[in-house]
């Protein structure tokens, strides 16, 4: 039942193998995919900086899919993978992507058939090998 509703999606969206990964035990939608659903949902969203410091920042993103809106966060700490959550300096603008992904993919159904954003972790990213 769950891959059929994927497949269904997967179809709706338009979504194509550079959109879309097998990670662990994940499903990962790439920031393409994320932006290809967003436009054809025509999901409006508004930030609000919740925290932002040097290394650490928090996003809270309010969406807006037609009648439904939801509420969710994104956040970033810069450090090595021990420490922080991304490796990055721009931690706001990974906090943003966060909040959008996770957003973006509650409002469409994606997140309860346990599918997530590659931005929303880093090692969530595609792997070269």
């Amino acid at each position: 039942m769950k891959t059929e509703i994927l497949k269904e999606k997967y179809v709706r969206y338009n979504l194509t193998k550079d959109d879309v990964f097998k990670h662990q035990h994940y499903i990962i939608i790439t920031r393409s995919g994320i932006e290809k659903i967003m436009a054809l949902e025509n999901i409006l969203i508004n930030y609000e900086v919740i925290k932002c410091e040097k290394d650490f920042c928090v996003v809270k993103a309010e969406a807006y899919k037609g009648e439904a809106i939801i509420q969710t966060f994104g956040s970033a700490l810069k450090g090595d993978f021990k420490s922080g959550t991304t490796n990055s300096w721009y931690v706001m603008e990974m906090a943003e992507k966060r909040a959008m992904s996770r957003a973006v993919l509650k409002l469409t159904g994606f997140y309860e058939l346990g599918v997530f954003g590659e931005d929303e972790a880093e090692d969530f990213k595609k792997s070269n090998n």
